[in-house]
């Protein structure tokens, strides 16, 4: 039977107050509905279909980014515009991409020529093009350098059958969870310009450069504003946690990993069931929600070691809520999100896009 109620849900599980996650939602498309850099949601961050088609239906989007190709084959059903903001490297995940094209506008991060000739082979055998975004190392993860060695890779892409140069990509990661605002925009302005340096190279040599993505939760209103900035693909901001919590945006936490205290060990702490295979502690150990002066001491791979107060009223079989300190990671841990509007389940969303799915399709073909 399904839950109707908080009390109702088997736990661990991850819960999302709905009217702060609208909320999130609309502020993000009222924030890009003006100016000329628009909103390209990350699909990654939660992994919903449900979630995602909420973020479109507000407005002020390009289309939704994805992290891998699996993921990019769910979006396919509900959006026609999407990004890989990766590098598609392997024949396999190539020919994949190529058969998406069919369907939608999918373009994908290059930054080597090795991968370049990949995509434009699968692309050269499905008959079809696909899109590519040279990304430009901008001091975070991967990318190729500003000027000319991106203006050679462009070059390359464009002289090759079965890829379309469409512009370029940066990700200012090392900027966005800088909590003090004026060094924060001075990261991503220091960034992104290694990156915006590079669109004038291109198009002088005559090439196109009609996009200039980038961005996230911490940036996007920094780098959302920066003239030559076409796209921002922001994703925390629709959930939220701890880490981007302690930032000065305007987005509220909207989802908790929920938990049953299962023992209460002392006067000042308790056990819930809700350990580190329900909750990453990659950014710090999670908050413990609504109770003054608790605090997660410790995750186990099945338990919440959680010190409270003496006169904490926390016995066995009580609900406790962790807010995540990073939203991606904790969430690729559950199958299903609670929606609520208070204490009621308005629904069950499966996380359609956690795990890997072609592991899962390996595994079918045995």
């Amino acid at each position: 039977m399904n839950p109707r109620t908080l009390a109702d849900i088997p736990t661990p599980a991850l819960i999302i107050d709905v009217a702060a996650m609208e909320r999130n939602i609309q502020r993000m498309a009222e924030f890009f509905a003006e100016g000329p850099c628009k909103l390209r949601p990350h699909f990654k961050a939660h992994k919903t279909p449900e979630i995602a088609r909420r973020q479109l239906a507000a407005g002020s989007w390009v289309g939704l980014t994805c992290a891998t190709v699996a993921e990019a084959e769910i979006v396919a059903d509900f959006c026609d515009d999407i990004l890989i903001a990766n590098q598609v490297i392997g024949e396999g995940k190539c020919a994949r991409v190529a058969e998406l094209t069919r369907r939608v506008d999918i373009k994908i991060a290059v930054d080597s020529v090795f991968g370049l000739e990949q995509i434009a082979a699968a692309a050269q055998k499905a008959g079809t093009s696909i899109g590519v975004l040279v990304e430009i190392n901008i001091g975070f993860r991967s990318g190729v350098g500003p000027g000319e060695p991106a203006l050679a890779l462009a070059r390359r892409a464009a002289d090759l059958a079965g890829v379309e140069l469409r512009g370029l990509m940066g990700y200012e990661g090392v900027a966005q969870p800088i909590e003090e605002r004026d060094k924060r925009e001075a990261a991503a302005r220091s960034a992104l310009e290694r990156l915006l340096s590079t669109v004038p190279v291109l198009r002088e040599a005559g090439l196109p450069c009609d996009i200039v993505s980038a961005g996230g939760t911490g940036t996007h209103d920094i780098s959302g504003r920066l003239p030559g900035v076409t796209e921002i693909q922001a994703g925390s901001y629709v959930l939220m946690d701890t880490a981007y919590a302690k930032l000065d945006i305007p987005f509220e936490k909207a989802f908790s990993v929920l938990g049953t205290v299962v023992s209460r060990p002392s006067a000042t702490s308790v056990t819930a069931d809700c350990g580190h295979k329900s909750c990453t502690q990659d950014h710090g150990n999670p908050e413990v929600r609504d109770i003054e002066g608790a605090s997660v001491l410790f995750l186990a791979d099945e338990h919440a070691l959680i010190t409270v107060p003496q006169d904490c009223p926390l016995k066995p079989g009580d609900r406790v809520q962790l807010w995540p300190s990073h939203i991606d990671p904790t969430i690729n841990l559950h199958d299903v999100f609670y929606a609520l509007e208070g204490d009621k389940v308005i629904g069950i969303w499966p996380i359609v896009a956690r795990g890997y799915a072609e592991q899962r399709m390996e595994w079918s073909k045995e």
